[in-house]
């Protein structure tokens, strides 16, 4: 679709269409870099509050990926006729005190007509150029990690559908609430390089991105990798967005795949893989060298931090069962 564009260049475009990041990077000066990014999409829960907040956390999230610290932010929201306006309201709270939580100012915004409800931001941070966070600088003989467990897409399906258990959508709910913006601090603070953000392509979809964009491969340990609870249950029962079959078809089906499976992995946990994530959690990778000291400062924030992997030479992504040793 973008092949067939011309886009104007400029030197100062740090990060742009190019590189396929999590936000575009423009260079002020040699000390600060404008991050900014645009993310909404449609209701996930039934309370509009809610759903709100969560929007507003997983726009927000583009820029914490890339090791900015958001500032100022634009609501973008398309709204039913046929729907109350108090309900619009409470969305825009929503959005609203999640960005005050972020120490975020929304100053303004656009809203259309349309048949869905849709809601995000348009968000503007700032970032030194000099520690900018991408996809494109993960080095074999580091190891990967996240910083959220999957499985919202599975909850938030069979919340639609009528079957899911009310404790398994609040735990689905508290993680797409959370921001990234602890974590994305200490990342910052301990020389990280790689990190993208885990949403809508999947884990095995951004990690792919990742290794591709490194010229690595990533070896995910699938029994690793967290999943919040009921997630498994409902995925089993075939309760998966329409997303996951398409991002399993796009990377790990047909002769030019990029993820691939190794022997042990049940089916329930290579689905979950490829469930598009909503306000998901931050992918990185660090250095072996300097892993005790990273996980060390995780636990005395109280941040939550999983090691699902590792990066050699190669490309694509490797999924295996177990961590090795």
């Amino acid at each position: 679709m973008l092949r067939p564009l011309e886009f104007q260049s400029d030197p100062r475009l740090l990060v742009g269409l190019q590189t396929s990041d999590d936000a575009a990077v423009y260079l002020i000066d040699e000390g600060l870099a404008l991050v900014q990014t645009l993310d909404f999409f449609p209701p996930v829960v039934d309370d509009p509050y809610t759903y709100g907040a969560i929007a507003a956390a997983n726009a927000l999230s583009d820029v914490y990926a890339m090791g900015g610290e958001p500032f100022l932010a634009l609501n973008i929201a398309a709204w039913p006729s046929d729907l109350p306006l108090d309900m619009l309201t409470e969305v825009f709270r929503g959005g609203l005190e999640k960005a005050r939580e972020a120490s975020v100012v929304i100053a303004g915004g656009h809203t259309v007509t349309d048949d869905e409800p849709k809601y995000g931001l348009v968000v503007t941070g700032r970032v030194d150029p000099r520690r900018i966070l991408t996809k494109a600088a993960a080095r074999p003989g580091e190891l990967v990690y996240l910083t959220k467990p999957i499985g919202t897409g599975a909850i938030t399906t069979a919340l639609k559908a009528g079957v899911a258990e009310p404790e398994h959508v609040e735990q689905a709910i508290a993680w797409m609430l959370r921001l990234n913006r602890t974590a994305s601090q200490l990342l910052v603070a301990h020389g990280i390089l790689a990190c993208t953000d885990v949403t809508g392509f999947g884990l095995a979809g951004h990690a792919s991105e990742m290794a591709l964009k490194s010229g690595v491969r990533l070896v995910i340990a699938a029994r690793a990798v967290p999943v919040i609870d009921g997630a498994e249950q409902y995925a089993r029962a075939g309760r998966l967005p329409g997303g996951a079959q398409r991002n399993r078809a796009f990377y790990a089906e047909g002769p030019e795949a990029v993820v691939r499976r190794s022997r042990g992995i049940p089916t329930v946990l290579w689905d979950l893989l490829f469930d598009p994530v909503t306000s998901g959690g931050l992918l990185f990778t660090a250095a072996a060298d300097g892993a005790p000291q990273l996980e060390q400062a995780f636990r005395q924030a109280g941040e939550p931090l999983w090691r699902i992997g590792f990066v050699d030479e190669g490309s694509g992504v490797d999924v295996v069962a177990e961590l090795p040793g």
